[in-house]
C-alpha cells in the first residue's frame, strides 16, 4: 500500500515526542500489512469529518487519513490526540 503524507501531517508528526513517533511507526507498519487489523481500531469518522478515517497509535493518539478512490493509496492527514478532530 502506498502512503502519502500531507504537509500538515508532517508538521504534526515532527512535534511528537520521539517515543510517540516510534509507536506511530509501528502502527503504520501494521497498517501497511492490514489497514483493518483489530489492534488499530480503524474506523470511519462521523459528523463533519465523515469522509475521513482514523486508526489508533495508542489509547490517546490517532492518525487521520483518507483512502484515494480506485487506488491502493492513502493520504495521512493528521496525527495526535482527539484534538485532531476539532
Amino acid at each position: 500500500m502506498e502512503i502519502e503524507y500531507s504537509s500538515h501531517f508532517n508538521r504534526a508528526y515532527a512535534k511528537l515526542e520521539v517515543a510517540l513517533q516510534q509507536k506511530a511507526e509501528r502502527a503504520e507498519q501494521l497498517f501497511r500489512e492490514n489497514p483493518f487489523h483489530p489492534r488499530l481500531n480503524t474506523h470511519k469518522l462521523r459528523g463533519k469529518l465523515k469522509m475521513f478515517w482514523s486508526f489508533s497509535i495508542d489509547y490517546h493518539n490517532r492518525i487521520a487519513f483518507n483512502f484515494v478512490k480506485g487506488k491502493h493509496k492513502v493520504v495521512f492527514l493528521d496525527v495526535g490526540d482527539h484534538d485532531i478532530y476539532k
